[in-house]
């Protein structure tokens, strides 16, 4: 891509193609691929990343809010859409747009079949969540009688997914827990399917668990950070390519003499003749706070320039002394040969927050 002349967030979908061709190279060639796109595709741009997402057929969509499925539906998005996290308030919406809701307890069962019937609705299609451990969102074992129950007495939905979440797929230590997880939705699964007398589409493997669990794949597996270039393992991670690059440029260059201050509360105070190079990209943009005052860095042609200061709105400030650098230069916050948790674990977080932290108000760029 050019070089950028103001901060970009550029996207690569070759390398989401990439990606997805590695993700489906663990799968048998039955079992369904469902892309999760939620938070504006980890911080990307839901709806371009989902176009792009149609033409290599992918079987389903997953968002967290309602909202964001209706900007997928709105933009022209028809592979189904699974809504992870629907309220109450939004069912009429949901059946208006034609997304599927994750039904997790009772009280929402009965309400979305009370909304389903209100629409004359048949056979729509939802998807029961099992809570295997996770302990977030989904139904018990001992909630099997009551669902099957409510089940038959309407016509007006029709169960499409039973699924489940795992918690530590990632982490090989909690091996026997994920186990254990997988076990339990493998009886929870068969056990409510002999109850409504047909098979929907089972699913329970994240990224990780697609990866590291081949034995808990089913029917469809669940991708969201693989598809964006993270695989949660160095041994995965070297397989797949970050499909984001996030880069500004330096407004301007400054020189402080010893004892000068820079930022707001005088954060940064010179001890030396210092240069600094001011950036275009602040905690509004993604760049929190906690980045500020020499632990978080950028790259300026090639070389690591630590944050000086506190991260403004709007703007850092990085220490460049040692850089040979100008006004205009391109700055790499991250990408696939910058690696963001490099940057993460300075601040001691995870590449997903700072990833889907990246301000709307960012400029996307795409490479095709």
């Amino acid at each position: 891509m050019p070089k950028a002349h103001e901060t970009t967030l550029e996207i690569d979908l070759k390398a989401l193609k990439h990606n997805v061709d590695y993700i489906k190279s663990k799968l048998s060639k039955d079992t369904k691929f469902l892309a999760v796109v939620k938070a504006f595709a980890y911080g990307s741009d839901a709806v371009e990343i989902a176009k792009y997402l149609e033409t290599l057929k992918v079987d389903y969509f997953a968002v967290a809010y309602t909202n964001e499925g209706v900007a997928l539906r709105d933009a022209g998005i028809e592979t189904p859409i699974l809504v992870l996290h629907p309220q109450p308030e939004n069912f009429k919406t949901i059946i208006e747009h034609c997304l599927e809701p994750n039904i997790y307890s009772q009280r929402v069962l009965k309400n979305f079949i009370a909304v389903a019937e209100n629409l004359k609705q048949n056979n729509y299609p939802i998807h029961i969540k099992y809570n295997s451990g996770l302990n977030r969102l989904g139904f018990n074992v001992n909630d099997i009688e009551a669902i099957n129950t409510t089940l038959k007495q309407t016509a007006a939905i029709k169960v499409k997914s039973l699924f489940s979440h795992l918690a530590a797929s990632e982490d090989l230590d909690e091996r026997e827990f994920t186990l254990n997880q997988i076990h339990k939705f493998k009886v929870f699964a068969h056990t409510l399917i002999e109850a409504i007398n047909y098979k929907p589409l089972l699913h329970q493997s994240n990224t990780s668990g697609i990866l590291n669990y081949p034995e808990a794949h089913f029917s469809m597996v669940r991708c969201g950070i693989g598809l964006y270039g993270f695989g949660n393992d160095n041994a995965y991670n070297k397989n797949l390519i970050p499909i984001a690059t996030l880069k500004t440029i330096i407004s301007q260059i400054h020189t402080l003499n010893a004892g000068e201050s820079l930022g707001y509360n005088r954060a940064f105070k010179a001890s030396k003749i210092t240069k600094t190079a001011t950036l275009p990209i602040g905690h509004a943009d993604g760049i929190g706070r906690q980045y500020g005052n020499g632990k978080g860095f950028v790259y300026v042609n090639e070389q690591k320039a630590y944050i000086v200061g506190n991260v403004c709105m709007d703007m850092i400030m990085v220490d460049v002394t040692d850089i040979d650098c100008k006004e205009g230069d391109e700055v790499i916050i991250f990408g696939p040969k910058h690696k963001i948790n490099n940057l993460t674990k300075t601040v001691d977080t995870i590449p997903y927050e700072l990833l889907t932290a990246v301000s709307q108000r960012i400029k996307r760029s795409f490479c095709r």
